[in-house]
């Protein structure tokens, strides 16, 4: 037989045996762990026809410059038969600032769109129907304004509050975990989020309120399971901050949906999606005592990793996008989003965004692995990996809920560390090549003809500055003024702030005034430091 073979395992440290056999597989409880697509547990997908019924919403995420730009680019995914949109922001609106704040300068609608008032808005959905349209947005620290705008411009294409479909982000406990884009102090974040939930469960009846995340740690450097784990903590404490209010479960659970990243351990991210419907139905049923079943449906938006593209070779990304929305399909997802081969370069252009387009169409009419769900279930390593998968995440929610739980933990600093070792160990796989990555450390080729970078054009800050000008001097500043001082009194006396945001937007207020007014009376958080 030769020498030993060499002991493998997936990206998250579950072993990988050479050999997986009916004994491996979680046949003695076939009905309590893998069961019928549609029904409880949800292992095998939360559809009982899954994708034969109805297909995934290809959703791209897309947004750059000014508004007119971004709606010509929206427009141009529609016309190629995209059927969702996710909106980028650029730094600037993310942090609540206006274009022509001194702290914007050189960043206005460099990585999205700038969106300063509600005139930004109504130009972005400028001749885009909105009763037959989903709509993401990625934001979360000032996710009430932004959702208070685009509520703002439905009304005014007298488009019903029932028929509006898509998702806000509104995740900010990940942002003090991983991505940064926080304003207010933690607690104060927290009632904001709760507020836009409670305000959606009982006005917006089919728009999902929050998107929890766990693709933004991925994607800062921890393993798919922590990814899970950390995720399901921030999930808990939104639910228990939304149950304080006296609102049931049932009443908001049906319409919270999560983001997850979809990377290139194809099997191990199958069976990362498989387990987490599996633990997401069981804690929603064991814990908060739901008998309903679309309470337990744990609605999936899948992204492909950033961080698995190369600058080197790029052309190589497409192949690793389409593996990576290969897994989300295998795994039963509800939307995916495939990043552009481009996209370790700058902003994608059109043609690389149309290939990542395409490559969903491509897995959906023409692959045939949308033909019977679940298509892989019943295989011994993947049931095996899923139970695997599912043991080692509940480990570590148990240690999170230990620390007091994700916000406790945050404070603790238990999430940073864990992110932290987990992006050195990443790197220094790749750099030992322990880890191949091709075309970077592996099966180089020399004289590999670099990329231009799609580049948004130095005039559109000066475009985006004029426009703020010129809405600034038309609008009714007596309005104005009124609207922001019901704000601030609103947030002394910790009412739902978005009804007053609504009313500063249809003013419209820009962002960086509502902000600040929220900054006055909530405060301004510099970050954690305590560890």
């Amino acid at each position: 037989m030769g020498s030993k073979e060499k002991t493998l395992f997936t990206g998250s440290g579950i072993e990988i045996k050479d050999l997986y056999h009916p004994g491996d597989a979680s046949t003695k409880a076939y009905n309590e762990k893998i069961g019928f697509p549609g029904e409880f547990p949800f292992t095998r997908g939360i559809q009982p026809t899954m994708y034969r019924g109805k297909l995934w919403t290809m959703r791209q995420y897309a947004g750059f410059g000014t508004a007119s730009e971004t709606n010509r680019r929206f427009k141009y995914l529609m016309q190629s038969g995209q059927k969702g949109l996710s909106i980028a922001f650029d730094l600037p609106t993310q942090m609540g600032l206006d274009s022509d704040d001194k702290l914007s300068r050189g960043e206005v609608g460099r990585i999205g769109v700038a969106v300063d008032t509600l005139a930004d808005m109504e130009a972005i959905f400028d001749g885009i129907p909105l009763s037959s349209i989903s709509t993401s947005m990625t934001t979360n620290a000032q996710a009430v304004v932004m959702l208070a705008m685009y509520i703002a411009v439905a009304e005014k294409n007298r488009v019903p509050a029932f028929n509006l479909h898509g998702t806000v982000q509104n995740d900010i406990l990940k942002e003090y975990m991983a991505r940064g884009t926080y304003i207010f102090p933690p607690s104060h974040s927290m009632r904001l989020a709760a507020d836009l939930i409670e305000y959606c469960s009982k006005n917006l009846p089919n728009w999902n309120p929050i998107s929890i995340s766990g693709y933004h740690v991925r994607e800062a450097g921890c393993n798919a399971v922590q990814e899970a784990a950390f995720m399901l903590s921030d999930g808990i404490a939104y639910v228990e901050e939304v149950l304080k209010r006296g609102i049931s479960i049932d009443e908001f659970a049906p319409h919270l949906s999560w983001i997850m990243a979809s990377g290139m351990d194809l099997f191990e991210e199958v069976a990362k999606f498989r387990a987490v419907r599996r633990i997401w139905a069981k804690m929603v049923k064991d814990r908060w005592n739901s008998n309903k079943s679309e309470s337990m449906k744990f609605r999936l938006f899948t992204a492909t990793m950033g961080s698995t593209l190369s600058r080197q070779e790029p052309l190589n990304n497409v192949v690793r996008a389409t593996l990576e929305a290969l897994a989300s399909v295998i795994g039963g997802v509800q939307s995916i989003h495939v990043s552009s081969f481009d996209e370790a370069i700058g902003i994608p252009d059109e043609s690389s965004v149309l290939i990542s387009l395409r490559t969903q169409q491509v897995l959906a009419f023409e692959s045939g692995i949308v033909e019977a769900a679940d298509i892989f279930g019943g295989s011994y390593f993947l049931e095996k990996l899923t139970d695997e998968f599912e043991e080692k995440t509940w480990e570590i929610l148990g240690k999170i809920e230990k620390l007091g739980g994700a916000p406790e933990a945050l404070q603790k600093g238990y999430f940073h560390s864990e992110i932290r070792e987990g992006a050195w160990k990443e790197q220094k796989k790749i750099e030992t090549k322990e880890k191949t990555f091709i075309g970077v450390n592996s099966f180089s080729a020399s004289g590999n003809r670099a990329l231009r970078a799609f580049k948004v054009s130095d005039e559109n800050e000066h475009e985006q500055l004029e426009r703020l000008k010129r809405v600034k001097s038309e609008r009714d500043s007596m309005s104005v003024k009124a609207s922001l001082l019901r704000l601030a009194e609103s947030a002394k006396l910790r009412e739902n702030i978005m009804f007053p945001v609504i009313e500063c937007v249809k003013a419209y207020a820009t962002i960086g005034e509502v902000c600040s007014i929220l900054k006055e009376e909530l405060g301004f958080y510099k970050g954690i430091n305590s560890y």
